[in-house]
């Protein structure tokens, strides 16, 4: 008993509490999603809106509501028209039988004329406001004929014609709200037609309450008063104003006397909208604000007193609205912070996305790239072994298989005979065919067919080394693959985290950098910052005037230099061709490196087509690249193989791929392309902009020089041209350049080319040594002309010599000092 006491838990406890508040809201939000089914699902909400549009008439006596919305409901929501045309006919039953008659015969004559003609049209949207124009126009008519006793005057043909030109207007509006109120959720915003679509369309229902009133107090009044103050509270000043004169008009049109409510409710929207930071009770001071001045110094015959409580009715709805209602209806509301906010989270949803696939394909080739590899080191030594077993295998077949000492061989001296023969197998290997006197001796003692052994294992090696070869390029084309599949795979990913990196908030930076630059006394109309790492800063300013004396560059840029304590430079301008446009100007950092190259280069006999190529290439902003690739041979052959390799070099590097397999993968290309003995050497000099450091990849090619100074120091590498073999070892060599170092890179008809000199190497050092002047291209020049002199003005190979100058990048203008408190801290 005692158990089951304590078992319980008392009543209003807070665990009873939380439970029932569970309880409550799982039956609200369950009474809330059944609700919606049946006014949306069922039609119900299409029912009550077709009752009230029934009732609704402008000017006392037109009707033009009716027609176009059930056409537009046909059209769009077919299975809802049934309910739709029992809510019209019905709310027009309820003004005159007379009405309720013309109604139902206007939508039955839309009906046919609708199925008689839709054989001839594929996109019923676009004519249906045109059906609806003509039908409109000849049942009034007809109608009017009728009623009058068969009279017709020219002001009822005005009337008409007036009564059928708003159908046709309206047959536009309905098309754009009826998606919106027949759908549960909504997953595109409103567009600014379909917002202001959906306000008429209130608006027009609400006159079908004209003329009902509770204790005196117009419901037409509160409805109206209520959706103005619903979207000022959620819109703002221009949404609220803007559904306020739009709700008064129609009411004016509706009712003549009602004139004075557009008044009342632009005004409303107004105030209610600029105080819509205050929440619900500050929108519901503006509202009472306007009811209140309206209605003192407005002509009305409605008391202030029954304005008043009309008012505060409405505020009460507003108070009873929900929140989600609310946060709902804002989201679909251009300007709001909730649809900046969905868009936000749309625009995140959708680079995530983008994120996601570009990370799943990284895997992918990483995967590739990774099975590639462990193919190759899974098993190596069983592979060796067991190839070396099928080697002996098919010997044995072809020389022991019928031999009658089988059985004594390999059954009972296995290893021995096995240790013979692979003994004789390496003979013949490294001794190009023949077998060792020791090695044959050996082998006469125990096997009676020796010399069939040898000559059976030396036609055997001839295929099992071709087989060997193939495996070998096999492996190695594999491994090249998994190299590159590697290097695509970091690519991607690296290109994912950029996609994935959002973009820092910086306003406090950026108003301190407004305010400095606007204290100095420039007209900076925005400031926004993308980055502010060292070395990689961007900044966008847009100027209001521009006098075109270079003010960014003199100015700002040495402002910012000092501000952010780094040197700034113009990096890209746009200024607007008319007077008092804005001007657009994106600041970079500079680089702490810049290089100057200068080129000489000579076809062999003087001719125009070279067989060497050179490139200066730009990695990004903070990489610089320059290469040399001389084809094999002279001529244009060799000129499209140089200048191939170059442009495949090219294209991998700015793709982002790392440099020792952008260079295995143009090898590989060039090896495979054909059959010919197609070759080309590679220089390859990439400087790092930032700090000045470099790497040297050469392929094949000769070597380089840095001139510090006196000192002139060597930079080489002994490995062969490229598409000479499909696995490349890639030497990277590292140098630390500093400011003033001068490189030279040149072909091997600069190097080898001096005549009736000892040691090149030697005479290239002295020649730059000896040099004079600093400017790359002279240097190339003179370089150039020496090596000319000493073949006596012959050229007897292609020759090209290629020098660049590292030097600081020192700015044009200096940093303008800003106060202290203008410092910004990142």
């Amino acid at each position: 008993m005692e158990k089951v006491e304590n078992s319980l838990i008392e009543p209003g406890s807070s665990v009873d509490l939380r439970e029932t508040k569970m309880e409550v809201s799982k039956g609200f939000r369950q009474l809330q999603a059944q609700l919606e089914h049946i006014f949306l699902h069922k039609g119900i909400s299409l029912l009550i809106v077709g009752f009230l549009l029934g009732r609704a008439l402008i000017l006392s006596h037109l009707t033009p509501f009716s027609l176009p919305f059930f056409a537009s409901v046909y059209v769009m929501k077919r299975n809802h028209s049934p309910m739709a045309l029992l809510g019209l006919v019905v709310g027009a039953l309820t003004i005159s039988i007379s009405n309720g008659v013309y109604t139902f015969a206007s939508i039955f004559i839309f009906l046919i004329v609708f199925r008689l003609f839709s054989r001839f049209h594929k996109d019923e949207l676009k004519v249906l406001p045109h059906y609806v124009l003509a039908v409109s126009f000849l049942s009034k008519c007809t109608y009017t004929y009728i009623e009058q006793s068969f009279h017709f005057t020219l002001y009822d043909g005005l009337m008409t014609a007036v009564e059928a030109g708003l159908t046709f207007v309206l047959a536009l509006i309905f098309m754009q709200s009826i998606p919106i109120l027949a759908q549960t959720k909504r997953k595109r915003t409103f567009k600014t037609e379909e917002v202001i679509s959906l306000i008429i369309m209130l608006a027009s229902v609400l006159t079908g309450t004209i003329g009902w009133s509770l204790y005196d107090l117009s419901v037409e009044h509160i409805l109206s008063r209520y959706l103005v103050l619903i979207f000022a509270f959620v819109g703002g000043a221009t949404v609220g104003s803007t559904v306020g004169v739009v709700t008064g008009l129609i009411f004016s049109l509706a009712n003549v006397t009602s004139f004075y409510q557009m008044s009342l409710l632009a005004f409303a929207g107004l105030l209610s909208g600029l105080l819509k930071e205050g929440k619900r009770f500050g929108a519901a001071i503006g509202l009472f604000i306007a009811t209140v001045l309206i209605g003192m110094y407005g002509e009305t015959n409605t008391p202030l007193s029954t304005n008043i409580y009309e008012t505060c009715i409405s505020i009460l709805l507003l108070f009873l609205t929900p929140n989600r209602i609310v946060t709902k209806l804002a989201k679909h509301i251009p300007g709001t912070a909730e649809y900046t906010q969905e868009q936000q989270q749309y625009m995140k949803k959708i680079r995530d996305a983008t994120v996601q696939r570009v990370e799943q394909f990284s895997s992918v080739f990483h995967a590739l790239s990774t099975s590639f590899q462990q193919y190759d080191q899974l098993n190596v030594e069983e592979d060796e072994d067991r190839e070396l077993d099928y080697f002996f295998s098919n010997i044995t077949e072809k020389t022991c298989q019928t031999c009658f000492k089988k059985e004594q061989c390999w059954a009972k001296n296995f290893n021995q005979t096995y240790d013979l023969m692979k003994e004789t197998m390496h003979d013949l290997e490294e001794g190009n065919g023949t077998v060792s006197h020791r090695v044959h001796m050996n082998l006469e003692k125990h096997c009676v067919r020796a010399k069939k052994v040898e000559d059976a294992i030396l036609h055997e090696l001839t295929l099992f080394q071709a087989n060997q070869k193939l495996k070998k390029q096999i492996k190695e084309s594999r491994k090249l693959v998994a190299e590159q599949l590697q290097g695509v795979s970091e690519v991607m990913g690296d290109f994912a985290k950029e996609i994935q990196r959002e973009r820092e908030n910086h306003q406090k930076q950026e108003e301190m950098i407004l305010e400095a630059l606007q204290d100095f006394g420039l007209e900076i109309d925005q400031v926004e910052i993308y980055n502010l790492e060292d070395g990689n800063v961007d900044i966008d300013i847009a100027l209001s005037q521009y006098s075109g004396y270079g003010e960014c560059e003199k100015i700002i840029a040495p402002m910012l230099s000092d501000i952010l304590e780094e040197t700034i430079v113009v990096q890209k301008q746009d200024f607007s061709s008319y007077p008092e446009g804005l001007g657009y100007v994106n600041f970079r950092s500079a680089k702490a490196f810049v290089v100057e190259t200068g080129v000489a280069h000579a076809a062999k006999g003087g001719g125009f087509i070279s067989g060497d190529s050179y490139s200066m290439i730009e990695l990004g902003s903070r990489k610089y690249a320059v290469a040399i690739s001389d084809g094999m041979g002279n001529g244009e052959r060799a000129h499209y193989e140089s200048n191939e390799t170059l442009r495949l070099l090219q294209q991998i590097l700015q793709s982002g791929i790392e440099e020792e397999v952008a260079i295995k993968s143009v090898n590989s290309v060039l090896a495979l392309r054909t059959q010919e003995e197609v070759f080309s050497t590679l220089d390859l000099a990439i400087i790092d902009l930032q700090d000045a450091s470099s790497k040297f990849l050469k392929i094949g090619s000769t070597p380089s020089f840095i001139k510090r100074g006196d000192k002139v120091l060597k930079i080489e590498s002994g490995n062969l041209p490229m598409g000479v073999l499909q696995e490349l070892d890639v030497d990277v060599v590292s140098q630390q350049l500093k400011a003033g170092d001068i490189l030279i890179m040149m072909s091997d008809g600069i190097f080898e080319g001096p005549k009736f000199v000892e040691n090149n190497e030697v005479w290239i050092k002295r020649k730059i040594r000896e040099l004079e002047t600093e400017d790359p291209q002279e240097i190339a020049d003179l370089i150039m002309e020496e090596v000319i002199r000493t073949r006596s003005g012959l050229i007897e190979d292609d020759m090209t010599v290629v020098v660049t100058k590292i030097q600081h990048n020192t700015p044009k203008w200096a940093a303008i000092p800003v106060s202290k408190g203008k410092k910004l801290i990142s």
